[in-house]
């Protein structure tokens, strides 16, 4: 996909324009975090463009070299070198330019539920909020526990999360759906082979201008928190629910001790799962076209099959199947999947674009 020259030419102009701008230090509050945004979202666009545009004009003067006997064998040499290179500065540029999801840039809450299965099912869900620990580790994030429902018997019934950092929506969308998991659980003593699940979904965190919450539209109640007993039981009502009246939406928040501390994470919870809503509802009209791309956003959907006893992990929608299970679910294997998502997902709104 080729870009025109004219249009290469506005990507340097507008940046440019930006540039200036925020060098003049004339701006300030709203108007600077909007220009700080639109120069962080045009700048990896427009060195991409510069690149394109300086190549494509280093080949117009090598061709005109090709008339010079002394100079042709060098430029038809340096010609050979762009004719390679060009056409995947081409496709580089088309990818970065796009269309983004606007909540690519925003941290996200990370939601694992145990599914099918039990015990099993809750430890696979454990075993997955280690994955993401691990993998957010690596990419230099920050990842942390926002309410937790631990098993009696390890891992959890359900854990949420909040992951802070570069890139954060945009890596981990591709991980909601059902996970599925095949293995031989320690309590077996049959060596059978079970199944089970846990459902993943990766929200993107909104800011508080994104959503804003009406003080009388919310029910708060407290309570005491249940859980294992010890030094660390709740012996106060620290525990915090929050109903949200005009969507009957509930949130419970009980990992800390401290009921303010739950109050503002069982906010924050809030506010994603309504900003979640409102990007559903948006997007309704575009579900057709989202049904072709990698990220579906169906929650029911099952994604992902890590096999133990053949030390594979296949992900369905595209038909990836590697046999790294350990370093896939110790972590750091988990950035191969990711690139692989991300690269379909960008290769079918490419070949979208093109029809």
């Amino acid at each position: 996909m080729k870009v025109p020259a004219e249009r290469l030419d506005q990507i340097a102009h507008r940046f440019a324009e930006l540039e200036a701008r925020m060098a003049s230090g004339t701006l300030e509050g709203d108007a600077f975090v909007q220009a700080s945004r639109d120069y962080a979202e045009l700048e990896p666009v427009a060195l991409v463009a510069a690149k394109v545009k300086a190549a494509r004009g280093e080949m117009g003067e090598l061709e005109k070299m090709l008339a010079d006997p002394e100079m042709r064998a060098m430029a038809e040499e340096e010609l050979e070198g762009l004719r390679k290179a060009l056409p995947e500065m081409e496709r580089a540029l088309a990818v970065a330019m796009l269309p983004r999801d606007s909540a690519d840039a925003k941290p996200a809450m990370l939601e694992i539920r145990a599914g099918t299965g039990g015990d099993e099912a809750a430890l696979f869900a454990g075993d997955l909020y280690r994955m993401y620990e691990r993998f957010a580790a690596e990419q230099g994030w920050q990842i942390e526990p926002v309410s937790m429902n631990a098993s009696e018997v390890g891992g959890f019934k359900e854990i949420v999360a909040n992951v802070t950092g570069k890139g954060v929506f945009a890596k981990l969308k591709f991980e909601s759906g059902v996970h599925r998991v095949q293995r031989v659980p320690e309590t077996e003593s049959g060596g059978r082979i079970h199944t089970s699940a846990a459902t993943v979904a990766v929200l993107p965190e909104p800011d508080e201008v994104d959503v804003q919450l009406d003080p009388t539209e919310l029910k708060i109640d407290t309570y005491r928190a249940s859980g294992a007993g010890g030094q660390h039981v709740n012996t106060t009502d620290s525990a915090i629910r929050i109903t949200h009246l005009p969507t009957g939406t509930v949130v419970t928040c009980q990992d800390g001790r401290s009921q303010h501390k739950n109050k503002e994470k069982a906010l924050q919870v809030l506010r994603t799962r309504l900003y979640d809503a409102q990007r559903e509802a948006t997007q309704g009209a575009e579900a057709e076209a989202r049904k072709a791309m990698v990220g579906s956003g169906d929650r029911s959907e099952r994604i992902r099959t890590y096999n133990f006893p053949q030390g594979r992990v296949t992900d369905h929608r595209i038909g990836l199947t590697l046999h790294k299970l350990p370093e896939i679910i110790a972590g750091p294997g988990l950035g191969e999947l990711v690139d692989a998502l991300i690269a379909e997902d960008e290769a079918k709104r490419l070949a979208a674009l093109e029809e």
